[in-house]
């Protein structure tokens, strides 16, 4: 088993960014890692420069894991 995936950042990861920026007012660059969290059923996306707590789209919970 790798330790790490990757994924390629399709048109659809990118119209999805531009939804989730317009729904949820990140920056563009943070929407575009949240697409792709999205797109690769992730439910947790730890990060220090999103809203802590916040939910999006029902399926995503953004965690400051220095809070």
């Amino acid at each position: 088993m790798d330790a790490l995936e990757f994924s390629l950042i399709e048109e659809t990861t990118i119209k999805k960014s531009l939804q989730i920026k317009k729904t949820y007012n990140y920056s563009y660059w943070d929407c575009l890692i949240i697409a792709s969290a999205l797109e690769n059923n992730c439910t947790i996306l730890y990060t220090e420069d999103m809203q802590d707590g916040h939910t999006i789209e029902n399926r995503l919970k953004i965690v400051n894991p220095f809070v």
